[in-house]
């Protein structure tokens, strides 16, 4: 991150709790309709802050965004396993699939492996010694080339919008 990156985020904070302080309240409502707004005001003035749009923004929309994909995540993945455990038969066609990474440092590889295994159904295994493929298990492996598309393109490219 950079320091005007970090600046915002630190200014952002800071209107956040003057926004709570004002209402009397530091509920998490609060917390969040006061990080909304300032978020608001700084992107209002961005020209003043940084001389355009800097990357703040487009992180913070896309950290955002993550934040609501993930969760809607987790309860899909929940509720196939849940279904899988209720059924008297066995769907599952468990296997283990080699996803070539874009995540290039320690953290982003981490934070991805991390996701993956919190995801029920799905366990980030190993990763290759160049850094480069992620093994990942997954329970309901029917169709490799849909499970790498997920892993890749909802995954991985959304935790990097926002890490990079």
């Amino acid at each position: 991150m950079n320091q005007k990156t970090v600046g915002l985020f630190a200014i952002n904070l800071l209107l956040m709790l003057a926004w709570c302080a004002s209402f009397g309240s530091f509920s998490l409502w609060t917390m969040g309709t006061g990080f909304v707004s300032g978020f608001g005001a700084l992107y209002l003035t961005r020209t003043l802050w940084a001389g355009g749009e800097p990357a703040y923004f487009r992180k913070t929309i896309r950290f955002l965004a993550f934040a609501v994909f993930y969760p809607k995540a987790l309860v899909q993945s929940a509720l196939q396993i849940a279904r899988q455990v209720l059924s008297p038969r066995l769907a599952a066609h468990p296997g283990v699939i080699a996803v070539p990474l874009a995540a290039k440092r320690d953290v982003e590889i981490a934070a991805l492996a991390n996701l993956i295994t919190l995801t029920p159904g799905t366990l980030a295994l190993d990763v290759s010694e160049d850094r480069s493929t992620l093994y990942v298990h997954a329970m309901f492996l029917d169709d490799p080339a849909a499970t790498l598309a997920d892993i890749k393109g909802n995954f991985e490219t959304r935790l990097l919008g926002f890490l990079r």
